[in-house]
């Protein structure tokens, strides 16, 4: 069996939420879905799980984060090149995200921050894949 990965962000609107991610390119579970939750599948393995904050705050005793001014995590996702990136970037501030910094370019890798409606932070990358085998310092190197 293979490992999935479950991220829990908190919503304050779950309609709002569910939208903004559908916009995506994301689905959403309906077996995992209710008043309370959202399962937004992104591929066979990673699912955010985007919780209404009351019911996100009954699986911790600690104060949530409010993701307007805290950031708490980054999400990063890759995507298969820089028109993927640039792609679901547009969708995303189309469907009410915002972009909180300029696009990053390293040679080896290029990233765009997404902010969904909520504050939560999605990062989108893609890394040439010679740089993923020899890193990004020989790849670097051999590009000179």
């Amino acid at each position: 069996m293979s490992t999935s990965i479950f991220v829990n962000i908190a919503t304050a609107d779950l309609e709002r939420a569910k939208a903004f991610y559908t916009a995506l390119g994301c689905e959403i579970n309906p077996l995992f879905t209710d008043e309370n939750a959202a399962c937004v599948v992104w591929d066979e393995q990673v699912f955010f799980m985007v919780l209404t904050r009351e019911y996100f705050a009954t699986f911790t005793d600690k104060v949530l984060a409010d993701t307007a001014t805290t950031a708490q995590v980054l999400i990063a996702l890759s995507r298969e090149s820089r028109e993927a990136v640039d792609a679901v970037l547009e969708a995303g501030l189309a469907a009410g995200g915002s972009e909180p910094k300029a696009a990053q370019d390293y040679g080896f890798m290029y990233s765009r921050d997404l902010e969904d409606p909520d504050g939560n932070i999605l990062e989108f990358l893609y890394m040439d894949p010679a740089a993923v085998e020899q890193g990004p310092e020989a790849f670097m190197a051999d590009s000179e």
